[in-house]
């Protein structure tokens, strides 16, 4: 009988939700990734809790707001004593690996304080989200003036390019990043005019083939039970592809861009510092994204490539039997959509993520092939897993609910009423060229089925988008005075959310629930006047005991 006994969890990196062609997309085809949907339940309304890769994946991998773990930024390291998904699923006896990126920053500090050692098996694991690690491919190994941004960026990438015999002090850059011209220059895929060439690489050295074998190598080498966190950089920037996929499409396959110049002209001054980045600036022009997202549509359409070249190991190897699998993403790409690239804000280009999941199991037969527009964050991933290991999830601790029901046909709806999306850009050039205060450089995202209310610190106005009118997001109404009534009922989410105990991650709720009358029964009785007023079982120590009158002190003294 058809059980899930392992989890396969594929996130991709910037992949926008409306992508893949079973959400939509009208030239770019993804059979694999659709035919999995049509196995499983394709969610509509998945958000993410941060626009950014590394806050957004400390958030999946702990099941935990960004608010809650306070790693707000990449770079920021998330603290030793956070419970990850690894920590609770090998509670349960279920393994949790990594085959590829997770963006984590280890707490050196914390574990140098702790006596951790980063060798030792609790420290490995500690500095590594919790996670046994496979392989960590974190997937960039940029260079400049002052050093690598990760100086252990490609490691394994690249040595395994040198085995093949692409020779460079940096093969991820030379070859699998960048073109060639005919006097054999390299076209740095950095520039983003170089997007159209061709990465100089044979396709099946890239980046995204290599962590797909590498994944079942992985999966080859288990009995189980085991979750593996395949994890692919792709089609994260630099926007370069290798052929065939770089001559699949061109400027008549873009979309139309989703952005108004009134939008622009009339921006909220946060958003218009965000519109006036670099990035943001190159991808307002035509040339640069009919340059850059026939690209980004051929590094997905090559992973979508992919992934039917895993799906149709697994079937052949009897794994699609006994193994969930998710495909998801940590956030999006506005590739020019509101005047914007990058990810750094809170529009559905961004926040919102392509969320499938296919259970093997017969209790999901029902639900097979449905879409789901229920409200889901990335922290229901976690006590899903939990539950899917035999467990209970731990939800003083995990901040997310279980999509297990939803997968098993017992509820076509999640619990809450508002997902919420945080981002400190504190430690961002943008925070740099607005002059904020570090205290202010945070805004928060509350949605519900219907609005989306922008928070942004420092006194400024909210922002507000109907997303039944304006499901593009175009019109910001946060300035609007007919729309007070809608912008406090809002608030009120946000600071129900903000008000939620989210610390107190050391006792459960039926622990203190137990505590509340634990200590009557262990000697404390305050308020009890005469014995007889409460229970006399609760003063067995306290009565019918004899001593000897010791008011002048003990005798002979």
């Amino acid at each position: 009988m058809a059980k899930a006994k392992n989890i396969l969890f594929i996130m991709f990196d910037q992949l926008r939700w409306d992508y893949l062609s079973c959400y939509g997309h009208k030239t770019l085809h993804t059979p694999n990734i659709d035919r999995l949907a049509s196995r499983g339940v394709r969610f509509t309304r998945a958000y993410i809790q941060s626009p950014i890769c590394g806050s957004s994946r400390m958030s999946t991998y702990t099941g935990r707001y960004v608010h809650s773990h306070g790693a707000s930024w990449n770079g920021i390291p998330l603290k030793v004593g956070e419970i990850t998904m690894g920590d609770h699923l090998r509670k349960l006896g279920m393994s949790c690996h990594l085959v590829g990126k997770t963006h984590m920053r280890a707490d050196a500090e914390g574990m140098a304080r702790l006596g951790l050692e980063p060798d030792s098996l609790i420290g490995a694991r500690v500095a590594e989200c919790g996670f046994d690690v496979y392989e960590r491919d974190d997937g960039m190994l940029p260079e400049g003036p002052d050093g690598p941004y990760d100086p252990d960026g490609a490691k394994q990438y690249n040595k395994y390019l040198r085995s093949k015999g692409y020779e460079s002090d940096n093969p991820w850059h030379d070859f699998a990043n960048s073109g060639l011209d005919d006097a054999g220059n390299v076209l740095s895929g950095w520039f983003l005019k170089n997007s159209s060439e061709a990465a100089n690489i044979a396709e099946e050295d890239s980046e995204t083939p290599y962590l797909t074998g590498r994944g079942m190598a992985f999966m080859a080498a288990q009995d189980g039970p085991w979750c593996c966190h395949l994890s692919f950089i792709k089609p994260h920037w630099p926007y370069v592809v290798p052929e065939p996929y770089a001559s699949m499409y061109g400027a008549e396959d873009v979309q139309p861009v989703i952005r108004s110049d009134t939008e622009r002209a009339e921006a909220h001054p946060v958003l218009g510092a965000f519109m006036g980045t670099r990035v943001g600036e190159a991808f307002s022009r035509a040339d640069v994204r009919d340059a850059v997202i026939p690209a980004y549509m051929g590094l997905i359409k090559q992973a979508d490539d992919q992934m039917g070249r895993l799906f149709q190991w697994m079937e052949d190897t009897g794994r699609m039997e006994d193994t969930l699998i998710v495909v998801t993403s940590d956030h999006g790409d506005f590739l020019g959509d509101h005047w914007m690239g990058e990810k750094t804000f809170f529009h559905d280009t961004s926040a919102k993520v392509p969320l499938i999941i296919y259970d093997p199991s017969e209790a999901a037969d029902a639900t097979r092939g449905t879409v789901c527009d229920a409200l889901v964050e990335s922290i229901d991933l976690a006590p899903t897993f939990v539950e899917v290991a035999g467990g209970t999830p731990d939800y003083h601790v995990l901040e997310g609910e279980s999509l297990l029901p939803i997968l098993r046909g017992e509820r076509d709806d999640t619990l809450r009423d508002y997902a919420i999306c945080e981002y400190d850009y504190s430690a961002s050039p943008v925070a740099a060229q607005m002059n904020v205060a570090v205290r202010d450089a945070v805004m928060f995202c509350v949605i519900d089925t219907r609005w989306k209310l922008i928070h942004c610190e420092g006194g400024h106005r909210p922002l507000l988008f109907d997303l039944q009118a304006d499901p593009m997001e175009l019109v910001d109404l946060g300035g609007r005075e007919d729309h007070a009534e809608i912008i406090a009922a809002m608030y009120d989410k946000l600071f129900t959310w903000t008000r939620r105990q989210s610390q107190r991650t050391t006792r459960s709720e039926a622990q203190l629930v137990e505590m509340r009358t634990k200590t009557a029964r262990r000697g404390i009785v305050l308020g009890v006047y005469d014995e007889n007023d409460i229970p006399l079982d609760l003063t067995v120590h306290y009565r019918g005991r004899k001593a000897p009158d010791m008011k002048a002190g003990p005798k002979g003294t």
